[in-house]
């Protein structure tokens, strides 16, 4: 029974571009669209991580849920993409946090971003 409840459910997603982002170190978050966001979500947690820079801190920050489809470019502030040269990956992560800070559930995507 727990495994027909869990291919029957649906699991949050992510999807983004770059979009506005057209410079690097841009401050703003990308459009970020959202899909099934668990019931009870009341925070979104958003941080980009450089797939070829580990150890590079981009940030992220929380906002609101309030039964949004998406976030808009500038959502969260947080050091934007600028790989030193050529191109790299760049996968941002969304937590979907409750009122007590549980994570309910968790959507990333990944996209690659080269210097401009």
């Amino acid at each position: 029974m727990t495994a027909a409840m869990m291919t029957s459910a649906s699991a949050m997603g992510i999807s983004f571009e770059w979009g506005q982002t057209k410079k690097c170190f841009d401050s703003n978050t990308p459009p970020i669209k959202l899909s099934d966001v668990p019931k009870g979500t009341t925070q979104l947690e958003v941080k980009m991580v450089d797939t070829n820079a580990i150890d590079f801190n981009h940030g992220g920050g929380k906002v609101a849920y309030t039964g949004q489809a998406s976030l808009p470019y500038g959502a969260v502030k947080y050091k934007g993409p600028c790989p030193p040269e050529g191109t790299h990956y760049y996968s941002i992560t969304v937590k979907a946090l409750d009122a007590t800070g549980k994570t309910l559930a968790t959507a990333k995507d990944k996209k690659p971003f080269a210097k401009k």
